[in-house]
């Protein structure tokens, strides 16, 4: 099946993830589906490799659940106050303030949702953890629930594709729907298909901008992915190309995985 129509059939088939996204309060909704191999991954990834597209895709293909901690964030903005999580409530003050969520307030926003980490389909963790704090105690949890990762996904895709990618991204100043010039043109230059209001280049996706935001992100990030090939969890796999390629080497690199089992300090790298 294409990329294209999974990714459509998952958008209208989406899940109720209302125990991860609401806290340990709300029931989950999720039906646990019958999957042979319940992969437990983590996902890594640059702004603007497409690593959010991959997850909706992964998450029709394997019947893992997608446990995004962005999701949370943006959830609990809506939630009254009465109906966060203590973490919740707790990181919502740091972002009000315009500070960053520390370590140990988001380990404990997962701690709380520890039961989606036991979801029978499997698991794709996205959003966290970003530090090599937040990695060893991700491990530590997983230990206590006698749980453990299959693999830790990077997608990986060169700075200079990823500027063209982000410098050519445009948003709709009304309604915040999102273009790119050559990927996903709007029918009329400028305008927005949806609403009629005029398309505009974001601060942060202008090049000068994404090359910025990939040497913090490569400086942050590089410790982590250094981690994760030390214990033999990391797979590179190269983000060019259409979403169907890249979904196609995703996949092919789980099944050589649970085929050959993980090479411990020595990173896989498909595609590259």
């Amino acid at each position: 099946m294409r990329s294209s129509q999974l990714l459509k059939e998952f958008m209208e088939t989406k899940r109720d993830r209302s125990a991860w996204l609401k806290g340990p309060a709300f029931p989950c909704e999720v039906t646990a589906p019958n999957v042979a191999r319940p992969w437990k991954l983590v996902l890594l990834g640059a702004p603007g490799v497409g690593k959010g597209t991959q997850a909706e895709l992964l998450t029709q293909q394997l019947g893992a659940c997608h446990l995004s901690t962005g999701d949370i964030f943006r959830t609990a903005k809506c939630l009254s106050e009465g109906e966060r999580s203590p973490a919740m409530s707790v990181a919502l003050e740091y972002m009000r303030r315009g500070d960053l969520v520390p370590d140990t307030t988001v380990l404990q926003m997962v701690r709380e949702r520890v039961n989606c980490l036991r979801c029978h389909g499997g698991f794709l963790l996205d959003g966290f953890p970003r530090t090599v704090a937040q990695a060893d105690a991700l491990q530590a949890l997983l230990r206590e629930q006698n749980l453990a990762l299959d693999a830790v996904l990077n997608f990986a895709l060169p700075i200079d594709e990823v500027v063209a990618r982000l410098a050519g991204r445009r948003t709709c100043n009304a309604c915040k729907a999102v273009y790119h010039v050559t990927g996903l043109p709007p029918r009329k230059e400028g305008i927005c298909n949806q609403c009629g209001g005029p398309l505009v280049q974001r601060e942060d996706d202008k090049p000068e901008s994404v090359r910025v935001r990939m040497e913090v992100y490569e400086k942050s990030t590089a410790p982590l992915t250094d981690f994760y090939c030390r214990l033999g969890l990391l797979v590179s796999v190269s983000a060019q190309g259409s979403t169907t390629e890249i979904l196609g080497r995703t996949m092919a690199a789980l099944q050589s995985r649970d085929r050959n089992g993980p090479k411990r300090s020595r990173m896989s790298v498909q595609g590259v």
